[in-house]
């Protein structure tokens, strides 16, 4: 059988190639054997040895009600198939270290939740394949919530206790009382342990007896954007690398969210799963994260798309809303359609005008000795004002680096030859003074050294408002991400360096009304 569009209909979950369009459920359904579905005492044992190595067929049987819409249908995202597919690698005990982590990405209202917190533990805990899951959130309440589930659903699954009556009794000490049944851990008859965790709650350590967690569940892990900074995603991230995951280095890890900050935890592992690797990052590859970014809209490699849940989202719906800011941050984790303190993504516009004067601008401590210290370089031209336009500013290129020395001269002199209109070079020297000498010598163009006496805040407020001033003021010659992404997310932005060298250069050629005036010399180069 073939789809519509002469794609083959595949009746198997667990072959790759299945996915929402391709799978054929009512046919994968059709292919059980009956007798194990009518949920009678007598196959109880062919049920359990049927699901051992199948979770999907263990959703389909015990928690069906889970899968179905509020129109009681049941479908599946190509996520879902996936998830099924890589959890039951959790029935093969980890044969290294770092085995089996994985970073899962995807839309809101998917069922991350659903699937990665609920119904595969479930599973693996029902056939014994986890000993003991360990869920932690950003908050104690919230990773309880889950655990309070997972607790309802024992408590009252019929299906559930008529096969596995050891995972849905609590575990009894010899005097008979409950092992644990509190609101962060329960312990289960059959002996699984299930626990839950606020993030920063003290995990060190964590065991009950000789088990350690063999199933780590991070969920959310970060607040939202108004109660977070790129200190505290520093914080964070040391949290989940320091003290979660060295809990048990064999463990099942599964990491899910939702992208709030440029920079964040999730942001990165978004950025790592693209292809846009760096130190910042980096931690990614070296905790061995597979990450799983679920785009709502996929495209092959003819061109041709479709939806990753058509019955959910059909794909004319989501052509419809691709172009606003809720797509970009609800279905792409794209933290740029935030809202932030200062810029948005509606201040910045495109295009290009002729130009009268360049400055190839730079901001960095060059005295540091720190190599992941960035230096911000950014060409930003000017154009004066003419009876048609006022004046007004172009940003043709930013790019942060992490050079120093010989090395950063080397940057600056390819970006001299790439914009030969570039006049000269505007260096604020607040760290460094006249050490940037010794760097930018002998160069084809002047140096122009500065000192800013104004709050950083202030010269970005000013900087904003010739962005937002109609017509705008700074227009950029192309989409620039990693400009664009610090304006976002300032002055939470874990690095700001290339706002600094937009606003040099756009507030000396600009001239906004200043609290206070900019110290300046020019200088020839050694």
């Amino acid at each position: 059988m073939t789809t519509a569009v002469g794609r083959t209909r595949i009746t198997d979950p667990y072959d790759p190639a299945a996915n929402a369009e391709t799978f054929d459920f009512p046919a994968w359904v059709g292919g059980i054997d009956a007798r194990l579905l009518d949920g009678t005492p007598e196959y109880r044992d062919a049920r359990i040895e049927a699901t051992k190595y199948d979770p999907l067929l263990f959703a389909v049987l015990y928690c069906l009600h889970h899968l179905r819409s509020p129109e009681g249908d049941i479908t599946f995202a190509d996520a879902h198939l996936k998830w099924v597919r890589l959890a039951r690698h959790w029935a093969i005990p980890p044969r290294a270290p770092m085995e089996q982590r994985d970073a899962f990405l995807a839309p809101r209202d998917t069922g991350k939740s659903t699937w990665m917190l609920f119904i595969l533990p479930l599973w693996a805990a029902a056939h014994g394949h986890v000993k003991f899951a360990a869920v932690f959130a950003d908050s104690g309440p919230q990773a309880e919530l889950h655990l309070a589930t997972f607790r309802k659903e024992v408590d009252g699954n019929t299906a559930l206790r008529r096969d596995f009556p050891e995972l849905c009794t609590a575990g009894r000490r010899p005097s008979g009382s409950a092992e644990s049944d509190a609101k962060h851990m329960v312990i289960r008859a059959n002996g699984f342990i299930f626990a839950a965790k606020g993030i920063d709650a003290s995990s060190l350590g964590m065991k009950v007896g000789q088990l350690r967690p063999d199933l780590l569940l991070l969920d959310d892990v970060e607040p939202d954007e108004s109660s977070y900074s790129a200190y505290l995603a520093g914080k964070r991230l040391k949290t989940v690398t320091d003290a979660i995951l060295p809990l048990n280095i064999y463990a099942r890890v599964v990491l899910s969210g939702t992208v709030t900050l440029p920079g964040s935890v999730t942001h990165q592992l978004v950025k790592w799963g693209k292809g846009e690797r760096g130190e910042m990052n980096a931690w990614v590859g070296e905790q061995q994260f597979r990450v799983h970014h679920h785009l709502p809209i996929i495209r092959d490699d003819h061109g041709s798309e479709r939806s990753m849940w058509p019955a959910k989202w059909p794909l004319a719906y989501l052509k419809k809303i691709e172009h606003t800011r809720s797509y970009r941050k609800n279905y792409l984790n794209d933290p740029m359609a935030a809202d932030g303190a200062y810029w948005s993504e509606s201040d910045f516009t495109y295009g290009t005008f002729p130009t009268a004067r360049t400055y190839l601008s730079v901001d960095g401590a060059v005295t540091t000795k720190k190599t992941s210290d960035f230096t911000g370089l950014s060409v930003v031209s000017w154009a004066p004002a003419s009876d048609a336009q006022p004046a007004r500013c172009l940003v043709k290129f930013a790019q942060a680096v992490k050079l120093k020395g010989k090395p950063l001269r080397a940057r600056i002199l390819q970006i001299l030859e790439s914009f030969p209109e570039i006049g000269a070079i505007l260096v604020e020297s607040n760290q460094g003074g006249d050490l940037w000498l010794e760097v930018l010598h002998d160069l084809p163009v002047k140096v122009v050294t500065f000192s800013n006496s104004e709050k950083k805040e202030t010269r970005a407020e000013r900087l904003l408002n010739l962005y937002q001033l109609i017509p705008t003021r700074v227009m950029h010659a192309e989409p620039l991400p990693a400009l664009e992404e610090q304006m976002v997310a300032f002055p939470k932005a874990p690095n700001d360096d290339l706002v600094d060298t937009v606003g040099n250069a756009v507030l000396r050629f600009l001239k906004p009304p200043m609290r206070k005036k900019l110290s300046t010399r020019s200088v020839s180069p050694r």
